[in-house]
This record gives structure tokens, C-alpha cells and sequence, in this order.
């Protein structure tokens, strides 16, 4: 960036609750700091851009792009790759960029058993004439249409090249600021770089002093069967807790809110998929010898083995969606 110069940033949401809007928005005052630096050339869901306002730009005119959510629509493709073209830098911002996100556990299910829940079966539905969502339909004013909805959910980097990567559901306004820092740096960091810690979440777990050198666990419990010790390790206490396999950044909030870690900012960065690392894991502190009681003791306390190992990451797995027989 020349002296001087502000720099050119663009936001965009693709599938995602808005979490990550909202995290961008909880910089409170450093959004200022941010504005003194910067301008924002496209930011659709907090100002008036429309897609013709992107395409005026000549190619590599915004310096960042930090692009949340998972692809899902047409649309979704169809917008970042005009932002990739458009833009130096392209960060994924959130989990479900980053790795497809919980949007991505829709991927156990075909388009045509999604559209058929959603549209006829779901209870509060009510659709005698069956009508699902049309891409092209003529009106009196003119044609209409909407975006196609695309098989499986897919992260980012499946669609268009990723320079960097911001994890959470949400990033955190810390790691929000660090990792802004690291990318206005002289020396800005290696070209796919996690922008997050980079050692496991327990090593900044308030509770880590208290976890056992060797953890062996008889029985699981859900958070709701039980009364933790918020100043003991949750998987002390028998609780499913991924921070011994999910990546450091966000100072162990949900620890801290008397919740064990989902696994929101990901894997480390030595882990090929992180369903199979966490499933690694918990056969390394299961103790259980028997193979008959320990497949029972899964199938019974582990009531949704999905939603546990892949929560975040279904769409970035080896697996990337339901294998089904054709």
C-alpha cells in the first residue's frame, strides 16, 4: 500500500447465520480506527452496493475481501468469483468459509430430500399445492428469477483460491484485530495461513492446570446431564470437549461461559480432516477393552456423531457430504 493511500476492502455473505456481520459490527470503536485506514467499497448487508457497483471496478482494485459463509447458491459462486477477480487478497471470515460450517451438515441430505422437507413435510408447513421455489418464472412485468440452489454446500477455497483464513462461529473482535494487524504488516504472513493460534485450545484453557496427564474416560455425558465444576477440566469430568484437537484464538470463551469447546475455529494445522482426528482422540482416552461394550457405549453416549466431529467442517472433510449408492 502506497503512503498515504487508504486501503479498498470489501465484505460479502454468502450462506451464514450473520454472525459474522455481527462480529465485524462487535469492533465497537476499532470499526473507526478501521474507517481511518480504509474505505469500504462493498459491504451490501450494512450499506447501498449493488453487484453492478463491483463490476465497474477494475480487476484487483479492492485490497482485501473477506468473504463469510458457505457456498450454497449459484449466486454465491457467481460473487466471489467476481470478488476474487476483483480483489488482491481474499480472506474466508467465519467456520462456514473457513470449512463449511454448520450451513455444510445439510450436505447428509440430497437437494430434492432438503426441498421436500422444508416444502411439504415440515410441520409447520402448510403447502396443499405443493409449490417449490421456481428459478425462472414469467410475470406480466417481465421474466423473474432467483439463484439455483446447488447440490452440497462447499467451503470457499473449493470455489475460488483463499490467500487467508479467519476461523469461529464467529471470529472473535480479537482475533478480528489480530488478524488484521498480521495482514498490514510489512511482512504479512505465508499465503494460506490460519490467521488464529496455531498451538491446540487447550493450551489457553483457564482449566488446563487441572486436566490429567493421562485422561481415561468410563462414560460421556451431555453438558445437560450434568452439573460441571467450572474450575475443573471439562473432559475430567466425563464431558465431550474438543479443545484438545481444535486450534487456539478464541481465548476459551465457551469454556469460560461454562460450555466445553465444539471445535468452532477448526483444526490444526498438521490435521488432514477433523472428524477423523477428534474420532483418533476419543478412542485414545475411551477406557473400555471390550470391543462389543465399547461399540455399545459409542452408539448409546455419542447420540450424534456427526453433528460432534464434523459440526464445522463437513463440507472441507474427506467425505464433503452423504455417500449415498447410485
Amino acid at each position: 500500500m502506497s503512503e498515504g493511500k487508504k486501503l479498498k476492502i470489501a465484505l460479502y455473505w454468502c450462506a451464514s447465520c450473520g454472525g459474522c456481520e455481527e462480529a465485524v459490527v462487535d469492533l465497537a470503536e476499532d470499526l473507526l480506527k478501521l474507517v481511518e485506514i480504509a474505505d469500504i467499497v462493498f459491504w451490501p448487508v450494512a450499506m447501498d452496493f449493488k453487484k453492478e457497483d463491483v463490476e465497474k471496478m477494475p480487476d484487483k482494485s479492492i485490497d482485501i475481501s473477506f468473504i463469510n459463509g458457505a457456498i450454497r447458491l449459484s449466486e454465491h459462486e457467481e460473487m466471489v468469483k467476481l470478488l476474487r477477480r476483483k480483489s488482491k487478497l481474499v480472506v474466508a471470515f467465519g467456520s462456514c468459509a473457513h470449512l463449511g460450517g454448520i450451513p455444510g451438515l445439510a450436505n447428509l441430505w440430497r437437494k430434492e430430500d432438503i426441498y421436500k422437507y422444508i416444502y411439504h413435510e415440515s410441520p409447520t408447513v402448510e403447502n396443499p399445492e405443493g409449490i417449490e421455489p421456481q428459478e425462472e418464472i414469467k410475470t406480466p412485468e417481465g421474466k423473474l428469477e432467483l439463484p439455483s440452489f446447488l447440490e452440497y454446500a462447499k467451503p470457499l477455497n473449493e470455489v475460488i483460491k483463499v490467500d487467508y483464513y479467519i476461523p469461529g462461529c464467529p471470529p472473535t473482535p480479537d482475533t478480528i484485530r489480530e488478524a488484521l494487524q498480521r495482514l498490514l504488516d510489512k511482512t504479512p504472513p505465508a499465503p494460506g495461513t490460519v490467521l488464529a493460534g496455531t498451538r491446540s485450545l487447550c493450551d489457553e484453557c483457564p482449566l488446563n492446570k487441572t486436566k490429567p496427564e493421562k485422561i481415561k474416560i468410563k462414560d460421556f455425558k451431555r453438558p445437560h446431564e450434568v452439573q460441571l465444576d467450572p474450575e475443573k477440566c471439562y473432559l475430567a469430568q466425563g464431558v465431550l470437549c474438543l479443545g484438545p484437537v481444535t486450534r487456539s484464538g478464541c481465548k476459551a470463551l465457551c469454556i469460560k461461559g461454562g460450555m466445553p469447546c465444539t471445535g468452532c475455529y477448526g483444526p490444526l494445522d498438521d490435521t488432514i480432516d477433523f472428524g477423523a482426528r477428534v474420532v483418533s482422540y476419543l478412542a485414545s482416552i475411551i477406557d473400555i477393552e471390550d470391543e462389543e461394550e465399547a461399540k455399545k457405549f459409542i452408539e448409546e453416549k455419542i447420540v450424534d456423531p456427526v453433528g460432534w466431529f464434523y459440526r464445522y467442517s463437513l463440507p472441507a472433510s474427506l467425505l464433503k457430504k452423504r455417500v449415498t449408492k447410485r
